[in-house]
């Protein structure tokens, strides 16, 4: 198939929508950051006598700041204040951004599975994004958003994504579930409730309408617990241990904001291009392959290669030069 064939670009609209879509995004990312650490209140409060300003946290933990004075009249006009514009700001960049996602489906500016995109912002909305890298073919979406182009269909189709779990970081991941009181299979569920672990693929989730959710890992080793459930959940995943494990670990690391079908968006963390292209490589002569990947596999890895080539040339920086999958 010739380099030619491999990319179709997108109109000049619709790189213009995503450049304005992506840049409200990132501005509700920022603006949720400034809310959140403004989040609970501050209130005064009679204490053995005195006016005392009393600050509670969003779960409703109290602390005193001391008795009324100069000082504490600034620290809650201070606050109030930044509460109050960070929340307004918050409020009008949300409204944009339901604008901006609505131009995204009328302009079919993205064509990530809804799903994938629900998935990642439901990781983020409890603060677990950071755990997971999307790996595997779902990542070409990064690339290819990121270069204004679309990839040829035949290296795209899939029913599954694969979510690299960083078991390295294991611990901070269980504390925060356990105080959610949440499983991993309960934040799929809130995407879609059809979600369910496949019996005899307990790595594995799959909702009503067949598409699958992989939960993968490296092979054990220091600190890492295993085998590994991803809570203590009975129904929940137990991730797998995957050959490639250890080098898609230790890849370096790509943010990319992509857009599903329906115009929503999501920031899909992965890994560099051409670090990706490497490991398919490596897997499309892995010995044991099974062939109807192998293949897949090798023409991924020369796809993301000539992507970056030919769309993003400053990915090559620290390569020296053009990219090889030699």
């Amino acid at each position: 198939m010739p380099s030619s064939t491999f990319f179709l670009d997108q109109s000049e609209s619709q790189k213009r929508q995503f450049i304005d879509a992506e840049t409200v995004f990132l501005a509700v990312a920022k603006a949720k950051k400034a809310a959140a650490e403004v989040r609970g209140s501050m209130l005064w409060r009679d204490l053995r006598d005195k006016s005392t300003l009393i600050r509670t946290s969003a779960n409703s933990a109290q602390k005193s700041l001391g008795p009324r004075s100069a000082e504490t009249e600034a620290i809650y006009a201070n606050f109030m204040a930044r509460k109050k514009s960070a929340e307004d700001r918050l409020k009008a960049l949300k409204a944009q951004l339901a604008t901006q996602q609505r131009l995204n489906r009328a302009l079919r500016v993205g064509r990530v599975p809804n799903v994938v995109v629900g998935v990642l912002n439901a990781l983020e909305s409890i603060g677990v994004q950071e755990h997971f890298m999307v790996v595997g073919t779902h990542a070409l979406y990064a690339y290819e958003t990121a270069a204004g182009v679309r990839i040829a269909e035949e290296a795209m189709a899939t029913r599954d994504v694969d979510m690299l779990f960083d078991a390295r970081k294991h611990i901070s991941f269980f504390t925060t579930m356990k105080k959610l009181d949440s499983s991993l299979i309960g934040v799929l569920r809130k995407v879609d409730p059809s979600f369910e672990v496949v019996e005899d693929q307990l790595y594995t989730a799959r909702n009503q309408d067949g598409f699958e959710v992989d939960i993968i890992r490296r092979a054990a080793k220091d600190a890492d617990p295993h085998p590994l459930r991803m809570s203590d959940e009975d129904d929940d995943f137990w991730a797998v241990q995957v050959s490639m494990g250890e080098r898609l670990q230790s890849a370096r690391r790509m943010d990319q904001v992509v857009v599903a079908t329906s115009g929503e968006m999501a920031l899909m963390r992965t890994i560099h291009p051409l670090d990706f292209a490497r490991i398919k490589q490596g897997l499309s002569t892995q010995l044991g392959r099974d062939p109807n990947k192998s293949g897949k596999d090798a023409l991924q890895s020369r796809i993301v290669t000539e992507l970056v080539n030919e769309y993003l040339p400053h990915f090559l920086l620290a390569e020296g030069g053009a990219a090889s999958i030699e």
